[in-house]
């Protein structure tokens, strides 16, 4: 009995932390890697709600007074149907800082995979309307501080997330595939927001000096700095969390917000670039 007991002790904590982890946890992860322009970075919320309207988030958000907010994707999950919380969360975030987004897999699908088309225009709809900038294979400038900033969204073809119904043979992002889509990488300093961050090599080849990235919640179960899994179900994806050097040029990774996960908090992180 006793020792019952004791196994049980462990146990409990586990779950106590899983469930803390995965219904009240929210972290800020801190990326000092210059100075000049400070970003705050969102990816992969799905369905997750912190308090109402996400206020949480937002409220993280404006005590670290970025110049710039990206959300790389995933802000729904793609049978979602109930869009008021994103609705306000954009339109507290845009009062904040100017809004880049992209879309991820979970978008891209509602059309790819026949699912809800009209969810797909409401949310585009939404983002219009509360003033945040969604790049669809563009690219937008800013000046901050006398630094011009190529800001490019990429959206890659579906088959890299998902082929025939599967996840075997998915379809590899190269330099030149980049140039199909995108064209050149623009003169100056370019910011790359590209929701899938296993393509690091071919996103830094084409010239982005950073490139912010989500998609693979940090690899859902984290043991130290090693995430276990992706969502292509393959294990010890490469890039899942931090920050990952190409030559000069940076890979940031975002272990999201949303899904569920263990020893792998949800988290915003804030880049000084």
């Amino acid at each position: 009995m006793n020792k019952l007991f004791l196994a049980a002790i462990p146990a409990a904590a586990l779950t106590g932390y899983a469930v803390y982890e995965n219904a009240g946890a929210l972290t800020l992860r801190y990326e000092r890697l210059g100075s000049g322009v400070r970003v705050a970075h969102i990816s992969d919320l799905h369905r997750r709600r912190f308090g109402r309207n996400n206020h949480r988030i937002t409220d993280l958000v404006a005590t670290e007074k970025p110049d710039l907010i990206f959300i790389t994707g995933d802000i729904i999950s793609r049978q979602q149907t109930n869009l008021n919380n994103v609705e306000v969360m954009l339109k507290e975030l845009v009062k904040i800082a100017p809004v880049y987004m992209i879309f991820g897999n979970h978008e891209q699908s509602l059309t790819e995979e026949h699912i809800s088309a009209e969810v797909q225009e409401r949310l585009t709809e939404i983002i219009k309307l509360t003033d945040a900038h969604l790049l669809r294979n563009s690219c937008e400038s800013v000046t901050i501080g006398g630094r011009k900033l190529n800001i490019v969204g990429y959206e890659p073809e579906y088959e890299v997330y998902k082929k025939d119904g599967c996840y075997g043979d998915l379809t590899k992002i190269t330099k030149t595939d980049i140039v199909e889509v995108l064209g050149e990488c623009p003169e100056g300093e370019t910011l790359l927001l590209a929701h899938n961050p296993l393509f690091g090599k071919a996103y830094s080849d084409w010239g982005a000096e950073y490139t912010f990235s989500g998609h693979i919640h940090g690899g859902i179960v984290r043991v130290g700095k090693i995430g276990l899994l992706s969502p292509e179900r393959k294990l010890l994806p490469k890039y899942t969390k931090g920050v990952y050097d190409f030559d000069g040029r940076k890979l940031l990774v975002s272990a999201g917000l949303g899904k569920l996960r263990l020893f792998n908090p949800p988290e915003i992180v804030i880049y000084d670039i």
